[in-house]
């Protein structure tokens, strides 16, 4: 292990992996399919949790608010994803869609932060504090989806001072022109690191920069 990816002061940030955006009958997988399976987006997934584990990183998983009903309705300006989240009822309380990828499960110790009502996996959530009281300094964000939550828990880290680490291909988007403004454009503005699943795995395996 580098002293970029000390295990004490390092967590893998899992936003989102819900059925809904990651398995054949999720709502919203037919909109992420096309991107995700160039990328191999769920073996990708699993490599950088595993390889996470191995290497005693902390693993916190980042999800986003279940809709329930009545969510959004009496509120004064919902943003334009949480009113697609209210027409489409997306990752729905007590429904396939609002439940993990079964490849995603939390192990013991793991945390599962507060639900964000937004993008921001920080944003009126306990994600912060979770992260200051197990010391951590340097977070790996990946998950769902690239231009919306991960740009803005990753963008959000680093307003806090944490160090960032985007792996492009361990996140999809609805379209490549999505991907290519999240990691060529927006991601440079803010992330510290940004690589490759194969390139992470290289470091906390081997140790080698």
């Amino acid at each position: 292990m580098t002293d970029a990816y000390d295990p004490t002061r390092t967590a893998v940030l899992l936003v989102d992996p819900y059925n809904d955006f990651l398995s054949e009958r999720g709502k919203l997988w037919p909109l992420v399919e096309p991107v995700a399976t160039e990328v191999s987006l769920l073996d990708n997934l699993r490599a950088v949790v595993a390889a996470g584990r191995q290497a005693h990183l902390r693993i916190l998983f980042v999800p986003h608010r279940r809709w329930q009903e009545g969510d959004y309705d009496d509120w004064d300006h919902p943003n334009p994803t949480q009113r697609l989240v209210q027409q489409r009822h997306t990752f729905a309380r007590g429904t396939i869609g609002g439940e993990f990828h079964p490849d995603f499960q939390p192990a013991d110790g793991e945390v599962i932060v507060q639900e964000h009502w937004a993008q921001s996996g920080f944003a009126n959530t306990d994600l912060d504090f979770q992260l200051k009281q197990h010391g951590i300094t340097h977070v790996i964000v990946i998950g769902l989806l690239a231009n919306t939550c991960i740009e803005s828990t990753a963008r959000y880290a680093m307003e806090l001072g944490y160090h960032v680490t985007l792996v492009r291909d361990a996140t999809a988007a609805f379209e490549p022109a999505m991907m290519h403004a999240a990691h060529e454009l927006n991601g440079p503005t803010y992330a510290h690191a940004i690589t490759t699943t194969a390139g992470l795995l290289r470091v906390l395996e081997n140790g080698e920069n």
